[in-house]
């Protein structure tokens, strides 16, 4: 069974205690898949933005500037490991002789690993690779993209909201493009729908400089990144940097 009809088949309702066991197998194998390939990363800034904007598009050059800035800043730089603003970043983290790696989904289009990543592994259910691009992650930059980058985007909002995470950074690049979606969202604070600092959860910028002294101030200065421990891999474990 693929993964669209593996994974479909499992959202249609209750079905057999057999394949429902089967399932959580298949769960707990990619989250051990991804733990262990992703162990030993230290501090990860992710960044999420559009497969669609290829080589030669502003927003891919803005993606491959900003993710030369975040690996010189010394985080890992963790993207959804796949084209368009996802290659563009890690390719600027590897340009700055950084950490670049990927978390990728499987999908019949569109997503395959990009040739700019260090590491990567590839997650066959969506619920998962989130919780593992949020996992290791000490802030979250957005680009410009559709309706997994959004997704994204609400997912750490909501983390950071509900205080299921620290308030980590998030960065939400493009005025211009989410200019409707600032609106609304400014609109949800009218109408009570989210708090009034709620709106004050992420910065909107245009600036790389601003982006930088963002993550600088409340990503390493707020949790003394400079001390995080370094953890060691178990060679009877079978496992490597």
């Amino acid at each position: 069974m693929n993964r669209q009809s593996d994974e479909r088949y499992f959202l249609q309702g209750p079905h057999s205690r057999k394949n429902e066991l089967v399932f959580l197998f298949r769960i707990l194998v990619e989250f051990i898949r991804g733990f262990r390939a992703f162990h030993f990363l230290g501090p990860c800034v992710t960044v999420f933005g559009s497969a669609r904007y290829g080589e030669g598009h502003p927003y891919y050059d803005l993606g491959r500037q900003l993710g030369y800035r975040i690996a010189t800043m010394g985080f890992t730089v963790m993207t959804g490991g796949g084209p368009g603003i996802m290659e563009a970043v890690n390719r600027g983290a590897k340009e700055a002789r950084g950490k670049s790696v990927g978390c990728n989904i499987v999908l019949p289009y569109e997503q395959v690993p990009n040739p700019y990543l260090d590491k990567w592994v590839s997650i066959r259910y969506f619920f998962v690779r989130k919780v593992l691009l949020s996992k290791y992650s000490y802030s979250f930059v957005v680009l410009p993209g559709g309706y997994g980058t959004l997704d994204e985007f609400f997912e750490a909002l909501t983390l950071i909201q509900t205080d299921s995470v620290k308030h980590f950074p998030v960065v939400l690049f493009g005025k211009d493009f989410h200019k409707a979606l600032y609106e609304h969202l400014k609109g949800l604070v009218q109408a009570g729908t989210i708090g009034t600092k709620d709106i004050d959860l992420f910065l909107l910028t245009d600036s790389i400089d601003d982006a930088v002294a963002h993550i600088e101030k409340y990503a390493i200065q707020q949790f003394g990144l400079k001390k995080v421990k370094k953890m060691r891999p178990l060679a009877w474990l079978g496992e490597r940097l």
